[in-house]
């Protein structure tokens, strides 16, 4: 199965138009499309299957529950498979399954320990302030985002966790792909910024969970990433294909006709 990954295309001001890539099965979207969600209109008609996992953008300036919901009616009505923490299986030409699992994964701020939660929760306290969400009339702040992020950190562990205790389950699929919009492990920190207590707005500790995956996908850093890592397991794939700003250079790697093949990684 190849997947092609799209995240941070940010169309509500960048100028960008995506095309499909030749040979590609599903075409995964990890997050900030568009802040107002028109961009993702161009999408609907793809020539293949869409999972979209939202991104923290996706949500500016909305309640949070009520943006869920607005996500939910306009990917059905698109045709995408919206992943919110929840999970689908598709099945590649060679009728292997493919469990994909998606979590927009906010931060829980812990990436440096417990002990610098603090400071990285200050240092957030800036990013939600651009995003200017809500949630029940309240300010969608760093506390809140924490409580969001440790319930996505729950259910992608219970999730995970099915395939080393159940047999039965795990026989129902041959490879699991996680698809994130924040990212898993401080190795995929934008080097231009270093690791800083704002990093911990952008990578969460979750290396602990990658072992249960084959590939883990994300987004939200606006630099690209390709690395295994290595596990008593064997080797997870992170992938990061994120766009970026054209302001900043930032799409000098990106490569919208990237291939992922999921049996190969």
């Amino acid at each position: 199965m190849r997947l092609q990954l799209l995240s941070d295309l940010h169309l509500e001001t960048e100028a960008f138009d995506p095309e499909p890539a030749p040979g590609a099965d599903l075409l995964i979207l990890a997050g900030d499309v568009d802040s107002r969600w028109d961009g993702l209109r161009r999408f609907r008609d793809w020539p293949v299957p869409v999972i979209f996992v939202p991104g923290n953008h996706e949500y500016d300036g909305r309640d949070v529950d009520q943006a869920r919901l607005g996500l939910q009616a306009l990917s059905a009505e698109l045709g995408f498979t919206l992943l919110d923490d929840s999970a689908c299986i598709r099945p590649d030409a060679a009728g292997r399954r493919v469990r994909f699992l998606g979590s927009t994964r906010w931060s829980d701020f812990d990436t440096f320990g417990p002990a610098q939660r603090e400071r990285a929760m200050r240092a957030a306290s800036y990013f939600q302030r651009v995003m200017g969400a809500s949630r029940n009339g309240a300010s969608f702040d760093a506390v809140a985002v924490r409580e969001q992020g440790l319930r996505c950190r729950e259910w992608l562990a219970q999730q995970l966790s099915q395939g080393e205790v159940d047999a039965s389950e795990a026989a129902a699929w041959d490879a699991t792909v996680v698809v994130t919009h924040f990212a898993p492990s401080l190795r995929s920190a934008d080097p231009r910024y270093g690791k800083q207590p704002g990093t911990a707005s952008f990578c969460n500790d979750d290396e602990a969970l990658l072992p249960g995956a084959r590939l883990w996908l994300h987004g939200h850093l606006h630099c690209q990433n390709d690395y295994r890592f290595e596990h008593a397991n064997g080797a997870t794939r992170v992938i990061c294909n994120a766009r970026g700003h054209a302001r900043k250079g930032e799409p000098a790697r990106f490569d919208p006709q990237m291939l992922i093949e999921v049996f190969s990684a």
